[in-house]
């Protein structure tokens, strides 16, 4: 049988930029697990990403990098199971153990690592790197978000009746997609979606940047 007594934790170090929103994503489930952690900022306009003792913990060259003791894990999703599976009190509130309910979680963190990142996430970057605003990833971030809001007209969290790591993958790029020139007014029910998730106790925002609709 699986260990699901809760660990004390050491001191997690998170290799962090804090305009990422991938980053976020365990910013925010650590804060709402309420584990210590240390962030330690990698500068990534100056390409601290690339210099070797950066690719030695992520040959990808990419935020969130996580230091748990002897474990270092990258990918920002990988992270959050790893911290549920070894913190949470509950795990099976944010990771459901039944076949439906895991693969309905499995199904939001792919289309965080597919839609969310080429949509939302990626009109954000262009604004934030100084690029022209890309009609066609505009377009894409819409297309999402009007699937989205579609289906929280039906139900208060993505994958459950409850908060799971789906709604914590996704937060991020959906609060801040206006930085990409990506508006929200057309989506209650994606609205009052975020608010339920600034609701939760220990939410942690992410600073928000001056660019795209918000300027």
């Amino acid at each position: 049988m699986p260990d699901h007594t809760p660990h004390a934790a050491p001191a997690l170090v998170l290799h962090d930029a804090p305009l990422s929103g991938h980053a976020h994503r365990v910013r925010l489930f650590l804060s709402l697990l309420g584990l210590p952690w240390r962030s330690k900022v990698v500068d990534l306009r100056a390409g601290e990403q690339r210099r070797p003792a950066f690719l030695a913990l992520n040959r990808f060259g990419q935020v969130p990098v996580l230091q748990d003791g002897d474990v270092v894990l990258a990918d920002s999703n990988a992270i959050l199971v790893y911290l549920n599976a070894r913190y949470a009190p509950q795990p099976a509130r944010w990771l459901p153990t039944d076949p439906v309910g895991a693969a309905q979680v499995q199904r939001w963190l792919s289309l965080a690592a597919g839609p969310l990142a080429s949509g939302p996430a990626a009109a954000r970057i262009d604004m934030l790197m100084g690029r022209p605003r890309d009609e066609a990833t505009i377009a894409r971030a819409h297309a999402l978000l009007q699937t989205m809001d579609g289906h929280l007209a039906t139900q208060d969290f993505l994958a459950a009746p409850h908060p799971t790591l789906a709604d914590i993958a996704h937060y991020a790029y959906v609060a801040h997609a206006p930085e990409g020139h990506v508006a929200l007014d057309g989506y209650p029910h994606l609205q009052a979606w975020l608010a339920r998730i600034e609701a939760l106790p220990g939410f942690l925002p992410m600073p928000r940047s001056a660019i795209g609709l918000r300027a």
